[in-house]
């Protein structure tokens, strides 16, 4: 059997017109732009409209990726969304999208590790695409997160946005990848630490949606050496090295997370493509929305080496490495 790779063909995005910026926050609760600014790096994030759902958020961001890659919706047979705020409790929201862009065959689902949902949505697909089983597949991250803060939390509900992003991935043979395509994913889980940061609700314990908790100290404490862990774990897989990187694009949690991880990897600042500042934390959709941020402004080209990483709630934590 000859080796497969799944190479991105496109990405897209979508953001809510709704812009909260942090001087508005600070009419709601007692915080300030240069408190948030400050620890945070965040100066504004958007909000989904009533009515508006994760999967509209998503059908967008797939309807973007599939119009950069010059392809129709009717060659995908995977639609892997990762969410962590699906329009229900069932089905998912994936197949939302799927009946949106009017497909009627292969297979659509949902995939849950909160902020690294996009990196387990990629590792996924991408074994998937390499089985055989599948040959085009939309991996995105959307979410609505807004639905599920409590507005009166100022340590919680200055972080968060939303919006959605996506990719096209196509399983090619090695010969025909020209060293594109995912080159290694790497995956990691702890449930001791899963009270750090968690939604207070859920069907099976109170019945309810519930909010966001978190403990930020805790939370920023273990970020950077979980990430890095990973990334090395790429590097070694691979051979290659942080001055081998074009572009670093990780979880858009928090600008000091972002610069500290970027610090002890070894990345050169100039390399790592930023966009918490206009986002917030999108959570799943951070990556893919960056990703977009910088396909679209000409920063990422193809055969660009591009390293991702991810840690969030579980903890969930992971990194791939893609040739663009």
């Amino acid at each position: 059997m000859k080796e497969i790779r799944s190479v991105v063909l496109g990405c897209g995005s979508y953001l809510p017109e709704r812009v909260l910026t942090n001087h508005d926050l600070a009419k709601m609760v007692d915080t300030s732009d240069e408190w948030i600014v400050q620890r945070t790096g965040i100066h504004e994030r958007r909000i989904a409209a009533p009515g508006e759902l994760t999967s509209d958020l998503g059908l967008k961001a797939a309807q973007a990726a599939l119009a950069d890659a010059g392809r129709d919706a009717s060659e995908v047979d995977l639609v892997l969304m990762a969410t962590s705020t699906p329009d229900q409790t069932f089905p998912a929201s994936a197949v939302s999208v799927q009946a949106g862009l009017g497909i009627q065959h292969g297979a659509a689902f949902d995939l849950q590790a909160v902020c690294s949902g996009f990196i387990y949505a990629l590792a996924t697909a991408d074994g998937l695409l390499k089985s055989g089983a599948f040959k085009r597949a939309l991996v995105i991250g959307a979410e609505t997160f807004s639905r599920i803060l409590d507005w009166t939390d100022r340590t919680t509900c200055v972080l968060f946005g939303d919006g959605a992003g996506a990719v096209l991935l196509e399983a090619r043979p090695i010969e025909l990848a020209e060293d594109r395509g995912i080159l290694t994913a790497h995956l990691r889980s702890d449930g001791r630490y899963k009270s750090k940061l968690y939604v207070d609700g859920g069907p099976s314990s109170t019945g309810t949606v519930g909010h966001l908790r978190m403990e930020g100290r805790e939370v920023f404490r273990h970020a950077v050496g979980m990430v890095t862990d990973v990334v090395q774990d790429a590097f070694a897989a691979t051979g290659y090295t942080a001055e081998d990187i074009d572009w670093f694009v990780p979880h858009q949690a928090n600008k000091r997370i972002i610069d500290s991880s970027a610090h002890k990897l070894g990345i050169d600042p100039a390399k790592v493509v930023t966009t918490v500042g206009m986002h917030g934390n999108t959570s799943a959709a951070s990556i893919p929305l960056a990703l977009a941020t910088a396909r679209a402004d000409g920063r990422i080209k193809v055969g660009d080496l591009v390293l991702l990483e991810a840690m969030g709630g579980g903890f969930t934590w992971g990194a791939v490495l893609l040739r663009w």
